[in-house]
């Protein structure tokens, strides 16, 4: 992992394993998931960006831990939400076929358990910022999933019509007009507003930000700034409002029973950089639509400096905060997720023999630890099903993260492992779609080339 170890921060140096300090209050930890929207993998400096400045995350990061391989579970924004919330790959909530559009009608069904309804009363929960799984009844509004408060959009700030929308417990349900320049702003002071009010009891904070997604309305104080133009300027709004956050935790006296995760729901879209991965958001089987960057900080209990390349992906929340809450997972409910504790405290290494890539309803990849098999991928107006053609794309991508490289023909027995996980991976989720396609090699046959004009 040369190229990545080169990106800055030491990103793959060994993971610090000195036993962390036990925290001395006996409360429940308070949980914070900053989701950036379409933030690349490559677009924060402790990630190797150049062009935009992130002092503030970097020093999370610093001061906590930074993991190079953790994977969204979809490379577009609905079924990857849906993932993270219910720590289920998203086929299973019949989530998993493109995003939610305006004039949709289905959501994130009623059904499913949330992190805030696992969590339970216990817990204040709020969502602030980008729901995305639904915005008409009964999926509608989040407060039905188990938010005691919601301030946000119902989908991306590029669908119309779209207005900023206020609910909870002792809040009128509203709705306003959206102030794009100050959007952000808006979800990190309602963020702090709910934080103070929350102080005395353990809480959890959704802040699901509409940045860095396109169209981009930096900030007036942020822009002109960044040598990334406006995207650059918006990547530095957050991070200066993390900062801000952090501090806000550390006079509270709340830093130490806090853990606060930094992350994003895919790859970048048209701008941004997926650093040395290959493609980008909604790019089939590759990782530059998948691996997003991830900062984990909780003074006291994960060691500072600490990195790790454990692979882990965003259905793992909802176990990991489970569990660390000591609350019990969903029962009935087949949870594909993992506890991640043991990497955030101890350096340990991931408890995933595998993880599957979704694309749409189709099994795209597998990964493990070492090695990746492809098996869909683009090519102007098709979607080309590798695998089912015969193709073995494998990668070590330890050695190319940029998956650059195919040596399949070079280890024959781990292709076969591979391809065996895939044909397990489709006969078990496949059969879960909404929108059944037929597999077929979607290639026509070449045209003859015209013939040639006299030149006049």
């Amino acid at each position: 992992m040369a190229s990545i170890t080169a990106m800055g921060a030491a990103l793959l140096a060994p993971m610090a394993l000195a036993k962390p300090k036990q925290p001395s209050s006996v409360k429940p930890p308070n949980f914070i998931i900053i989701l950036a929207d379409d933030l690349g993998y490559g677009d924060m400096s402790v990630t190797g960006s150049r062009a935009i400045k992130t002092p503030n995350i970097d020093r999370m990061a610093q001061d906590g831990l930074l993991m190079s391989d953790a994977y969204a579970s979809a490379n577009i924004c609905t079924p990857s939400r849906a993932g993270l919330l219910t720590g289920r790959y998203p086929i299973r909530t019949g989530l998993g076929w493109q995003v939610i559009q305006a004039n949709d009608e289905n959501g994130l069904p009623p059904s499913e358990v949330t992190i805030a309804e696992m969590l339970g009363k216990d817990y204040r929960s709020a969502l602030i910022g980008k729901w995305h799984l639904g915005h008409v009844a009964p999926y509608w509004p989040p407060t039905v999933q188990g938010f005691d408060l919601f301030f946000g959009l119902p989908y991306s700030h590029d669908m119309k019509p779209l207005s900023l929308y206020s609910a909870g417990d002792g809040v009128e349900f509203t709705q306003e007009d959206v102030d794009m320049v100050r959007l952000t702003q808006r979800f990190f002071d309602r963020a702090g507003e709910f934080v103070a009010a929350s102080q005395n009891q353990p809480f959890f904070l959704m802040l699901a930000l509409t940045a860095p997604h396109i169209p981009l309305h930096p900030h007036p104080d942020h822009h002109g700034h960044s040598a990334a133009g406006d995207y650059g300027d918006v990547v530095e709004e957050i991070d200066a409002r993390v900062g801000t956050l952090r501090q806000q935790l550390e006079q509270l006296g709340l830093a130490e029973n806090t853990y606060v995760f930094i992350t994003s729901d895919n790859g970048p879209w048209f701008e941004g950089s997926s650093g040395p991965l290959r493609d980008r958001k909604g790019g089939a089987g590759w990782d530059g639509g998948y691996r997003v960057p991830l900062v984990a900080w909780a003074p006291g209990r994960i060691a500072p400096a600490s990195t790790s390349n454990a692979l882990t992906m965003n259905i793992d929340f909802l176990p990991t905060l489970a569990a660390l809450a000591g609350r019990p997972l969903p029962a009935n409910v087949a949870i594909d997720g993992k506890d991640i504790s043991q990497i955030l405290h101890h350096g340990g290494p991931s408890p995933h023999d595998e993880l599957l890539l979704f694309d749409n309803e189709k099994v795209a990849a597998v990964r493990t630890d070492q090695w990746k098999f492809v098996a869909r991928s683009y090519y102007r107006e098709y979607d080309i099903p590798l695998a089912a053609m015969g193709a073995n794309l494998l990668f070590d991508v330890r050695a190319d993260p940029s998956e650059n490289y195919n040596i399949a023909a070079r280890h024959p027995d781990i292709v076969k492992d591979m391809r065996a996980r895939f044909e397990r991976a489709r006969a078990n989720f496949e059969p879960l779609a909404r929108h059944v396609a037929p597999e077929k090699i979607p290639i026509a046959s070449p045209k003859p080339a015209p013939k040639a004009e006299p030149m006049p």
